[in-house]
């Protein structure tokens, strides 16, 4: 019995030792399968990133993505564009972009939730329609912000990746925006200076240097926006230009936008309003007319012109916005802007001679212009005696503005052509020797420096006077034509100013569309009241940034005085002969 139970113990016990070697070869086995799995796992991403991986980016190379190429991470970075000081402008910083292999996205509704909530700006339809795309590759977001790509290395989800890139960034934002221009997102030039010299700017070389000041862009833009807001208009445009160099040193064309965004901007917004827009300028003309006169026909400033009665030819009358009602001499005309007197002028030089002299001066031919956005002038084809009857006062013929101030500073400058320039170190200029081509003499010049100092010290212009500087300039107002005629109610209102007028340096010019009269003009909306006031606050600010001192100048000493004397007396008065009136249809009818 004793010998049965211990045979029955040790039974017990090989049973449980035999029981305990059972449970740990299968917990050795489970071990063995937990390891088994993960070296398939590592296996598997090697696979993918040795091989799966390397032909995603194969097919990337090849162009073989479903949206987009992949950028080069060799690509040079974009040249930087900078101003005269050196103040930048445009430049590129590098930035992560988003992408995500379709392939991989495990919970694309997730993601997508996920993407959007970081990016507000993307969609969640659009995001979730990418991630369920066929490909290994597609574009989630372009140039992220530091923080957004943060947020998406929070989510630490393996189907999204970055991929370094060059992002376009304009410090000065809409400030600069329809000249330097902007670009898309693979870094090609859309418009302005990065459009016009795209291929220099790719290459990464030296900073493109711009004539522009930044300080007087800023001046000007502020200026000029004043205006379009006080007086309600639908825009407007602004230009500074060196008259001795042609260097535009300041251009704003309103509305702007914002070029890290050009595609919420409107197309108002996007068009270069001072080298791609042509309008009729009104009385700004004049300033051609009358040199014109002076010029082709030696006429003296004492002769006078019969401004009693307004001029008819056929069926079209043109008259004065405010009539005199008399008899004119050349500054008076001038000084008061008489269409009557400026169209019985341009018959005196005769039509031929009136077209020819508008064509010397660049105003009926495409200007030549660094920036490929350049306007074509529009005039009469064929021109008839009547077309310069109206265009002696700037209407029936529109131009760009930088056209125009080009064209008035050749006269006023000394009596040679300028020709407009926005970048400094031009090399195809450089390689030239530059030919003056003279327009007027200097005699000329010298009486129209006298006359547009007239218009402003006595004369339409004189809220853009500024104690201590001899500012001379000339208003322009001018009705837009529409499809029955001319709208009385939408003006092109503008004021072309210069100073100091002794020895003319600089060139302001400042247009506003569509203006409508308020309170503070008393219901006028001429450019005399809208933006004569601006020219005026323009060089009152260019002068203390320049450093261009104040002069008290004498009145016996000012560069009109002559011009005062002799139109307070009043003598010596010579008649020009009789005038045949001219003949032919006009296109339009104007005050």
């Amino acid at each position: 019995m004793t010998s049965s139970f211990f045979t029955r113990k040790k039974m017990m016990m090989v049973g449980a030792k035999r029981s305990a070697l059972d449970e740990a070869h299968g917990r050795l086995v489970i071990v063995k399968l937990a390891f088994a799995l993960l070296f398939v796992l590592i296996a598997a991403r090697l696979v993918d990133l040795s091989f799966i991986q390397g032909e995603v980016r194969k097919h990337m190379a090849q162009g073989e993505v479903s949206q987009s190429r992949m950028p080069d991470s060799k690509k040079l970075s974009r040249g930087d564009v900078v101003d005269r000081n050196g103040t930048l402008l445009a430049m590129s910083l590098e930035t992560a972009s988003l992408y995500a292999d379709p392939r991989m996205v495990a919970d694309p509704e997730s993601l997508a939730a996920n993407l959007v909530k970081i990016m507000p700006d993307l969609t969640y339809g659009d995001v979730l329609q990418k991630l369920q795309r066929k490909g290994r590759f597609i574009w989630i977001k372009r140039n992220l912000t530091p923080e957004e790509q943060y947020k998406v290395l929070m989510l630490g989800d393996p189907a999204v990746a970055f991929k370094t890139e060059m992002r376009r960034i304009y410090p000065q934002g809409p400030l600069t925006a329809q000249m330097v221009g902007y670009t898309d997102v693979d870094g090609n030039g859309l418009s302005g200076v990065e459009r016009s010299f795209n291929s220099y700017l790719k290459k990464g070389s030296d900073p493109l240097k711009l004539t522009i000041d930044i300080r007087l862009q800023h001046v000007l833009r502020r200026e000029t926006l004043s205006e379009v807001k006080k007086f309600n208009a639908k825009g407007g445009a602004g230009i500074i230009m060196d008259i001795k160099t042609g260097e535009v040193l300041a251009a704003v064309s309103l509305p702007d936008y914002d070029p890290h965004d050009p595609g919420a901007a409107s197309a108002q917004a996007i068009f270069n309003n001072v080298t791609l827009g042509v309008y009729e300028l009104g009385s700004t003309f004049k300033l051609f007319t009358t040199a014109a006169l002076l010029e082709l026909k030696n006429t003296p400033m004492s002769a006078t012109f019969d401004a009693r009665e307004s001029i008819k030819r056929g069926r079209f009358t043109i008259a004065d916005y405010h009539a005199e009602k008399r008899i004119m001499t050349v500054p008076e005309i001038f000084m008061h802007s008489s269409n009557i007197g400026s169209g019985l002028m341009a018959e005196a030089v005769g039509t031929e001679a009136f077209k020819d002299f508008y064509k010397d001066l660049g105003l009926l031919s495409k200007m030549d212009f660094e920036i490929e956005e350049v306007g074509t002038p529009l005039y009469p084809q064929p021109w008839r005696d009547i077309n310069t009857l109206t265009a002696s006062f700037g209407h029936g013929i529109a131009v760009t503005p930088l056209q125009m101030v080009s064209a008035a500073a050749g006269i006023v400058g000394g009596g040679t052509l300028v020709k407009p320039t926005i970048i400094i170190g031009n090399k195809a200029d450089d390689t030239k020797k530059k030919t003056e081509v003279r327009i007027v003499s200097e005699e000329t010049a010298h009486k129209m420096r006298q006359l547009l100092r007239l218009v402003v010290s006595k004369g339409t212009g004189a809220k853009a006077d500024v104690p201590g500087f001899t500012v001379g300039g000339k208003t322009g107002t001018a009705e837009k034509p529409g499809v029955r005629g001319y709208d009385r109610k939408r003006l092109i209102s503008s004021f072309l100013g210069f100073f100091p007028m002794e020895a003319p340096r600089y060139a302001i010019f400042i247009m506003v569309d569509e203006p409508t009269g308020n309170k503070s003009s008393y219901g006028y909306a001429t450019g005399g009241w809208v933006a004569a006031p601006a020219v005026g606050r323009t060089i009152a600010g260019m002068a203390a940034i320049l450093g261009v001192q104040p002069k008290t100048i004498p009145a016996e000493k000012d560069i009109a005085a002559p011009l005062h004397k002799y139109l307070h007396d009043k003598k010596q008065l010579v008649q020009l002969p009789a005038i045949e009136p001219a003949t032919g249809e006009a296109d339009v009818t104007s005050h």
